[in-house]
């Protein structure tokens, strides 16, 4: 595409950044490059532009280009139509926003027959602007001249009314009007929300906005999300009003002049016109706004939490018993190798009789022998801490016992790459692979679902999902291409995401590998079907080859910038594998003699920097967490500290796994000693947390928690504000499947406490 210069120049403006960066970086988007890409690779010449920076520049250019078709659309309709003068040509060519240009267009937008028109078909017009224009003494004695049988003008009344109505919808057309309306709506609108009649019983969810007002200024976005959701069940009606003396003086401080009989006229037909036009168009206008700055808000406390979720710590390759739980079912339990490959499945019934206990520890020993297991990792669904328990009373030396956050496993296990994965599996067991995958490497795994279905969101609903959807794509592609990519192991899934390949790519590469073994060399994926020098200058240094021919195939070092590292060695006398061996052989590099127009700094010492630890994993190293003694909400008593999961993150607080199947509530008030604003600068979905319990409520399935230092337990405060901040899908995993409120695949059984202690004393080894 052409590079628009102003553009470039209002977007080096408004992001503080140089222009002839902001060009390049524009330049190179609309050649096809990526964000991590130019992030990674191309620091000199973006001006070592950050993901953020560039992705601004790139959503920003696109915004401006749409601005430009819209603005060539309204030329060319009022072209066609012969009502572009030279003067409305130069206003449209100088709005600077969307909403400015729509403004000037409003007027001469084609509509339906309105009462204004009608008048104007009566030949009122004239009438109208001499009204408005305010010098006539007396308004009666010029209508007099409109009165017109034949046309349906039958007074002066009628005459008058007629040309009140073209006033009232030339006001409400009024581009400096709306521009002051719009202020007053922002400014000092109310958001009123209440019951619609007999629905009281049935939107109990929603009771806390039954009779609800709160300023259009300080409504926080979940506020917003959650009457907007009751309204759109019908549930709640929503409005938003102003002061109307207000609002009607700001019309009359623009249109009226005077205090005469025609004054008298245009301050009726502003009030008319407000009531009747304006207001209703301000609604409109001030619910899509807030709308779009809510959606933005929730839009931002997902991606944030996704990328918490991505970037995990991931187990690695270890051999995994994973355990997907239930107890009329049974669990359905998996053996994987240490690359995540499905070996063995069964099922086993440690949740039932005491016979089906004891051969469920029995096959549960076997199995960790015969495959050699290191770990079993359980999730944390239905039947997920009893199975944890029963687990981890078998005392199985070498393995530990990790608890997986399950959100989303079903949701694979339905999806097509789990059946093209597992054609003759049943869902059970891709749901157990799932499980056990997702703890081997959280972001291999979880690509391979919506990110909507991991359950980190707030009204991810209700949001736009079109940019609820670019969003979060964004994070999966910045993720995948951070951590790199082992093009050898990679499922298609995961390839997808990788820099310039996509969903064609990413299967031409798995079928090529399927039919000529490994990768041997990065230089090789030129072989692969489609992958022309673009996708590959895109893609291979995020793709890894882990014991290749090349040493520096395993690393994040560009092909393009292999023969610069190759002189580099040459320079001091040794081999390209000696500089990844030898960190003294590195220091006797002088990088600032390897400087060129192409090559700055920046991109040496990355290479440097990869060097030192070739295809480094960004992620933290994996710990094992382990829950409290308490399995079920029954367990859990106020005052309790115990030991958490951060779970999700929204902008009123945290929610935390204790491991009794329902989130946890940690309230922005509670999450610090001090005052919080923003609670994702307090905590990390993921993040382990110990927190005290302030208050358990049995019926509604809540536990308000704290993390203060010293909390109040049980007070009213802390429980109100729990209770009145809760989302109506928050404390949900499995994209809103309540947790302990109803089945996933199976309900759950009551604990047999006779069957417990039976296990017990067998593993102790006692009589009954």
């Amino acid at each position: 595409m052409d590079l628009n210069v102003a553009h470039v120049s209002k977007i080096s403006t408004e992001l503080g950044k140089d222009q002839r960066n902001v060009a390049a970086v524009v330049a190179l988007l609309d050649e096809g490059a990526t964000v991590p890409f130019l992030a990674r690779y191309r620091k000199e010449v973006s001006g070592n532009m950050d993901e953020v920076a560039i992705t601004a520049v790139r959503d920003r250019v696109e915004e401006l280009r749409a601005m430009d078709a819209r603005r060539e659309a309204i030329l060319k309709s009022l072209e066609e139509r012969k009502l572009l003068t030279e003067e409305l040509k130069k206003k449209i060519e100088e709005a600077e926003t969307l909403t400015k240009l729509e403004d000037i267009y409003l007027p001469f937008r084609p509509k339906r027959r309105t009462r204004a028109i009608i008048a104007r078909e009566k030949g009122l017009e004239p009438l109208a602007q001499l009204l408005l224009a305010q010098g006539a003494d007396d308004p009666f004695a010029a209508a007099k001249a409109y009165i017109n049988a034949e046309k349906g003008v039958a007074s002066e009344d009628e005459a008058l009314a007629g040309a009140r109505d073209i006033i009232a919808e030339q006001a409400s057309e009024d581009a400096v009007a709306r521009a002051a309306m719009r202020q007053l709506y922002f400014d000092k609108g109310i958001f009123i929300s209440k019951v619609i009649e007999g629905k009281e019983n049935d939107g109990a969810k929603f009771k806390d906005y039954f009779d609800w007002k709160e300023p259009v200024s300080k409504t926080p976005s979940h506020r917003l999300l959650a009457m907007r959701r009751g309204e759109k069940e019908e549930f709640l009606t929503l409005r938003v009003e102003v002061p109307e003396d207000e609002a009607i003086a700001i019309l009359e401080r623009i249109f009226v002049k005077g205090g005469g009989l025609c004054s008298a006229q245009v301050k009726e037909a502003l009030a008319d016109g407000f009531k009747r036009l304006l207001s209703l168009s301000m609604e409109t206008e001030t619910r899509l706004e807030t709308k779009k700055k809510a959606d933005i808000e929730a839009i931002g406390v997902f991606a944030t939490n996704l990328r918490e979720i991505l970037m995990a710590s991931p187990l690695g390759h270890k051999n995994v018993l994973a355990l997907d739980p239930g107890f009329r079912t049974g669990c359905k339990t998996v053996c994987l190798d240490s690359n995540g490959k499905l070996l063995h499945h069964d099922v086993i019934f440690p949740h039932q009789s005491e016979g089906q206990i004891e051969r469920s520890a029995q096959l549960v020993m076997a199995l960790c022998q015969k495959f050699k297991v290191e770990v079993i990792a359980i999730g944390n669904g239905t039947a997920g801490r009893e199975t944890e328990e029963f687990v981890r009373g078998l005392k199985l030396p070498g393995v530990t016992v990790v608890m997986v956050n399950e959100s989303g496993a079903s949701v694979y296990s339905a999806s097509e790459a789990a059946r093209d994965e597992f054609p003759n599996e049943d869902v059970t067991v891709r749901g157990a692979v799932s499980i056990g995958r997702r703890l081997m490497d959280p972001l291999a795994e979880l690509v391979k679902i919506d990110p909507k279905s991991i359950g980190v969101g707030q009204y991810q609903h209700d949001v736009d999902q079109t940019a609820l959807k670019k969003s979060l794509d964004d994070v999966v592609v910045s993720c995948v291409n951070n951590v790199g990519v082992d093009v050898n192991t990679a499922s298609k899934e995961l390839l997808s995401y990788v820099s310039g390949l996509g969903s064609v790519l990413a299967k031409n590469i798995v079928e090529y590998r399927n039919q000529n073994g490994s990768f041997k060399t990065r230089s090789e994926l030129k072989k692969v079907t489609r992958l022309g020098p673009k996708a590959f200058e895109q893609a291979a240094g995020f793709l890894r080859i882990p014991d290749g021919k090349n040493p520096l195939d395993a690393s994040a070092v560009h092909p393009e910038r292999y023969s610069l590292v190759e002189q580099m060695a040459k320079d001091i006398g040794c081999h390209v594998a000696d500089l990844l061996k030898d960190a003294s052989t590195r220091t006797k590099i002088d990088i600032s003699k390897y400087v060129t127009d192409e090559v700055g700094l920046p991109t040496l010492k990355d290479i440097m920097n990869e060097l030192s630890k070739p295809g480094r994993d960004p992620r933290q190293k994996f710990e094992a967490f382990q829950f409290a003694e308490i399995s079920k909400i029954e367990d859990v008593q106020p005052g309790m500290k115990v030991p958490g999961i951060v779970t999700n993150v929204t902008n009123f607080g945290a929610f935390v796994d204790i491991g009794v199947h329902q989130d946890g509530l940690v309230h922005i008030s509670e999450l610090s000693d001090n005052y919080v604003t923003d609670p994702a600068s307090v905590v990390k979905t993921q993040q382990r947390v110990m927190v005290t319990v302030l208050d358990v409520d049995l019926p509604r399935r809540r536990i308000a928690l704290s993390m203060k230092s010293n909390p109040v337990i049980g007070t009213r405060e802390s429980r109100n504000a729990a209770r009145a901040e809760r989302p109506h899908d928050g404390g949900r995993r499995d994209g809103g499947r309540p947790q302990g409120g109803g089945p996933r695949r199976d309900a759950p059984q009551p604990v047999n406490n006779a069957m417990a202690e039976a296990f017990k004393a067998m593993l102790a080894g006692k009589k009954r």
